[in-house]
């Protein structure tokens, strides 16, 4: 049996994903969900150094403003330009070196 980490890796190795979708897929609900998978992406992050690969992240953006955030692990809750909470969520993906 894979652990959480193993069974998110293997999916980020398939193809991107946001932070609801990996809850959603893992069965994790509740209101801790997201935090719970933040913190698996950012254990995935030190691993995938080590591992010989690379997370990569495509930012947040506002739906409302086309406002790029930074590409980070971190799920934002509001554009700072207009306030707008209708964000796109950032997309994670693992590729090998």
């Amino acid at each position: 049996m894979m652990t959480r980490r193993e069974r998110i890796i293997e999916l980020l190795l398939e193809r991107d994903y946001s932070v609801s979708e990996l809850a959603r897929i893992l069965e994790i609900k509740g209101k801790g969900a997201r935090k719970a998978i933040i913190e698996e992406l950012k254990a995935i992050s030190r691993i995938a150094k080590r591992e010989r690969m690379t997370l990569l992240v495509r930012p947040a953006q506002c739906r409302k403003c086309g406002f790029l955030f930074k590409p980070e692990i971190n799920v934002p809750s509001r554009c700072p330009r207009c306030k707008s909470e209708w964000i796109e969520e950032p997309r994670f993906k693992l590729e090998r070196r």
